[in-house]
């Protein structure tokens, strides 16, 4: 955390850089649960059955325990589920609606994961299930990092600049992360809607959540912290991960799923991924449908893992890295992604590195071009951004020119405008 004389020091050397330290309490504050979710502690016994379903009664703002619970449609799969599970010796767990797929989506659990092995070989051949796949468990991305004084996006992307034209004003951004404190000084009424996907609970204030959000919407102009990439969007704050007593981070395939169905309900433009994990064929499908309805689905890259990992390295989502770090991963955008500033549960901040926070830069940046075109087509925001075409062939990664960008979509400049207007003109209309 950053002390206080360090503070006073920065403040001096960067006026208005706006970096606040955290208070003593704030370690003691934040709402970490002692455990991992019950999803997290038995993923490796369970696996997730897709039967066909009629159209859903299931609204994005009601609860799961509102019309849908007592469909009768809801009552005949599960008892369908029930028996399946029965003749696999598996235990019916959990469901939850998925609409966009026209499935009802149902966690079952075996005794072992040798038995749930067998059980999703024997289910793939039942006549009675539309598909079935092991439950997946991914990560969040990004570590800490030594301290910098200000916000990459400030100086590199003209950050100030930027917002004189657009700040993501009716633009609705989904995070799909942690909890996020929402009561937090640079968050509070940022935060549009916050859910629970995990416990089903009011949404904990947790870290990783809090940071991601704070990249892109923090309050800016108000005297304090840091200002988001995109301070006027909507965020929804969808928790579909769970912060451990280690303080790591952890999702399902489920958890996932159900927190993706909810976002594409709710109409949200942007969606931000700053996780990674293995391919995910049901996860694969809603992330397919949401950039079908024309939703940028921004991904982090995981230099650990091949390819980037998924979702960054699915067809259609924006895969965004740090410099020198995209590994093996193809058709990358490189953004910011080294000592960010970012809001800590507890009124604090802390500097921050990694993929998750370059990803949530980029997804800010999109709700910017999005405010600025709402109607302009995926593939031409895409462009602007710098990113390949779908079918396109691989490339080097990119770096993202954020100045460029706007030219692109706007035509007009915002700032830095001798390179951009010299290196990317508009072509005609």
């Amino acid at each position: 955390m950053i002390s206080r004389s360090l503070l006073l020091s920065l403040a001096l050397l960067f006026p208005g850089a706006g970096v606040m330290a955290t208070p003593p309490d704030a370690v003691a504050s934040q709402a970490v649960a002692d455990a991992p979710a019950a999803a997290g502690e038995v993923a490796d016994r369970q696996i997730l059955l897709m039967l066909r379903a009629p159209p859903a009664h299931y609204r994005p703002d009601a609860g799961y325990s509102g019309q849908y619970l007592a469909a009768p449609d809801r009552q005949s799969q599960r008892r369908i589920a029930r028996i399946l599970a029965r003749e696999h010796g598996l235990r019916l767990v959990d469901d939850w609606p998925m609409p966009s797929l026209g499935l009802a989506c149902f966690v079952l659990e075996a005794a072992s994961p040798d038995t749930r092995d067998q059980a999703v070989s024997e289910l793939s051949d039942d006549p009675r299930v539309e598909s079935v796949q092991r439950m997946n468990l991914f990560r969040v991305l990004g570590t800490s990092d030594p301290l910098a004084p200000v916000q990459p996006a400030t100086t590199r992307w003209h950050l100030r600049e930027l917002h004189a034209v657009a700040t993501g004003r009716s633009v609705t951004v989904a995070e799909l992360d942690t909890g996020v404190d929402v009561a937090h000084p640079d968050l509070h009424g940022q935060v549009a809607l916050a859910r629970d996907f995990v416990d089903g609970a009011t949404p904990p204030a947790e870290t990783h959540g809090t940071q991601v959000a704070g990249i892109i919407v923090a309050r800016a102009g108000d005297g304090i912290g840091i200002a988001g990439i995109a301070p006027d969007a909507r965020l929804l704050a969808l928790r579909a991960c769970w912060q451990g007593s280690s303080g790591a981070s952890h999702c399902s395939s489920f958890t996932l799923a159900k927190a993706l169905q909810f976002a594409l309900q709710s109409r949200a433009q942007v969606f931000n991924l700053s996780l990674s994990g293995p391919s995910d064929r049901l996860l694969a499908r809603l992330i397919d449908v949401a950039l079908d309805e024309g939703v940028i689905v921004v991904g982090a890259v995981d230099t650990l893992a091949k390819d980037g990992g998924f979702p960054a390295d699915h067809e259609g989502v924006i895969a965004v890295a740090a410099p020198g770090q995209a590994g093996n991963a193809a058709d990358v955008l490189l953004a910011p992604a080294k000592g960010i500033p970012a809001p800590t549960p507890g009124g604090g901040w802390s500097m921050v590195s990694g993929s998750s926070f370059a990803a949530a830069q980029v997804s800010g940046l999109v709700a910017l071009l999005r405010e600025l075109s709402p109607g302009l087509p995926t593939p031409q925001l895409r462009a602007a951004l710098g990113a390949p075409g779908l079918g396109s062939p691989p490339r080097r990664p990119v770096p993202v020119d954020a100045c460029a960008a706007v030219v692109r979509v706007a035509g007009r400049c915002a700032c830095d405008c001798a390179a951009a207007q010299t290196l990317h003109r508009m072509p005609r209309r």
